[in-house]
């Protein structure tokens, strides 16, 4: 499989980046994961219980787990890898410190303790960076150390990565081993796939032609993600809810993903991705209507135009292009944009965690629990770069989060999804399509709701 950058080392517990977990799946595993609807399935535990109160969950261990260094993985090793993964070390560690204490009252049975309910806890297991690394190990970055179905045999910097089968994985693996070959060009790619060097590829919208008709598998699914225009209801003018719903009308969505991304993408009216089971289509909520867009503005004491500052990250070259399109849009209604193109580390400081914006452009990555997603959402949130507030939202989110009941917080869910489709404190855009291309004798590659590859599944038909 050809990838387009090195991973960032290979321990999980010690990096933020995807390219590290798109590896690091194959080598461990962590307590359960998901499948390709997101659901969750056992890993190394063979099975889990939430107690009732939910404060607590308990795992049981599969029969003979043992690492690829030959040491058994037994309830004490998977303790000692999770507070690992709460210490100082770990970049992660913030996102574990709702665990107060662990118990193992055997070797196959371990207990995580909870002060309070968190209804996302069981999720937070399922996740890359929570996979079990023997804690005994030094340097796991370039000599990692798992319980799953590879090991890993060569690592040349900017060149390929090889993993070979571990003989104690007890499950089936469907291949003798993977290499990843690092090619930063998708060109490359390409041509390497004609040429029958890689077989199996990730490619972007614009390059989709170069591989029709060539007999090629070609997998296309929306991801889970998002991308949005975000608008800072802190502006005067924005904080009124008939200005963003005039942008929301000013802008044709169908335009800017064929404009940005070739038409490869899910329209959303949302910030929900159409992939996670909870998500309502709200995506013609403000279908593409100019002169409704210029009635509201006229409405709202804007007739004679109105000038905002957008923020696009240089970095990020499809946010900049969309960002141009939908500005274009909007100067046809009376707003006036003022385009500011910056460094990615301005965007964090100033945008994102300053709030000194009125418009930006940017993606979010999805995850397993929807509060994740929506607490963005809660006015006294520190993730709020929005601005923005809803009393009955922030009642659904902190009901949702002492609720046991799932069909409860579903209804919790959707009825934030409408509440933002409505008063629109972004400009909700669309979840992208991944497309990854295969050769045609390759089968079994699927995409997972998180950022991970599962080449156990792989194979070549002979």
């Amino acid at each position: 499989m050809a990838i387009p950058v090195d991973p960032d080392g290979l321990d999980p517990q010690l990096t933020a980046s995807a390219s590290t977990f798109q590896i690091t799946s194959n080598i461990y595993e962590s307590l359960i994961t998901v499948d390709e609807n997101g659901e969750f399935i056992p890993a190394l535990a063979s099975s889990w219980k939430v107690s009732d109160d939910g404060l607590s969950i308990t795992f049981t261990l599969r029969d003979g787990a043992v690492f690829s260094n030959g040491k058994v993985c037994d309830s004490s090793a998977v303790k000692a890898s999770f507070e690992r993964l709460m210490s100082e070390i770990s970049v992660r560690r913030a996102d574990y410190a709702f665990i107060t204490s662990i118990n193992t009252p055997d070797n196959k049975t371990i207990v995580f303790n909870f002060d309070s309910l968190n209804v996302a806890a069981l999720s937070s297991f399922a996740y890359p960076w929570a996979a079990v690394v023997d804690a005994t190990s030094e340097n796991l970055r370039n000599k990692p150390v798992g319980t799953g179905p590879y090991v890993l045999t060569r690592w040349v910097a900017q060149q390929d990565i090889v993993l070979d089968r571990a003989p104690s994985y007890p499950y089936e693996v469907k291949n003798d081993g993977v290499r990843f070959v690092i090619m930063p060009d998708l060109t490359a790619e390409i041509t390497a796939l004609d040429a029958g060097e890689v077989d199996l590829i990730l490619i972007t919208g614009d390059l989709a032609s170069a591989v029709e008709n060539k007999g090629y598998n070609i997998i296309s699914v929306a991801g889970n993600g998002l991308q949005l225009m975000a608008m800072n209801c802190n502006n005067p003018a924005l904080s009124d809810v008939r200005v963003r719903q005039a942008i929301n009308l000013a802008v044709d969505k169908d335009e800017v993903i064929e404009a940005v991304w070739w038409g490869y993408g899910e329209k959303i009216g949302s910030h929900f991705p159409v992939v996670l089971k909870d998500y309502v289509d709200l995506s013609n909520t403000y279908s593409y209507n100019v002169e409704e867009a210029k009635r509201l503005l006229k409405e709202a004491g804007y007739e004679s135009g109105l000038t905002l500052d957008m923020y696009l990250p240089k970095n990020y070259q499809e946010y900049v292009n969309a960002g141009l399109v939908i500005a274009a849009s909007l100067e046809k209604v009376g707003i006036k944009i003022n385009i500011n193109i910056v460094e990615w580390a301005y965007w964090l400081g100033e945008v994102y965690v300053g709030r000194n914006y009125d418009l930006t452009v940017v993606g979010h990555t999805g995850r397993l629990d929807p509060y994740a997603l929506l607490v963005k959402y809660l006015s006294y949130g520190n993730e709020n770069y929005f601005n923005y507030k809803n009393s009955e939202v922030d009642s659904l989110l902190e009901k949702y989060q002492s609720e046991l009941d799932d069909s409860k917080r579903s209804e919790y869910v959707k009825r934030i999804q409408t509440i933002l489709a409505q008063e629109v404190p972004a400009l909700y855009i669309q979840d992208p399509i991944q497309i990854f291309v295969s050769q045609g004798n390759v089968h079994g590659f699927k995409a997972y709701p998180i950022n991970i590859y599962q080449m156990k599944e792989v194979y070549r038909e002979k």
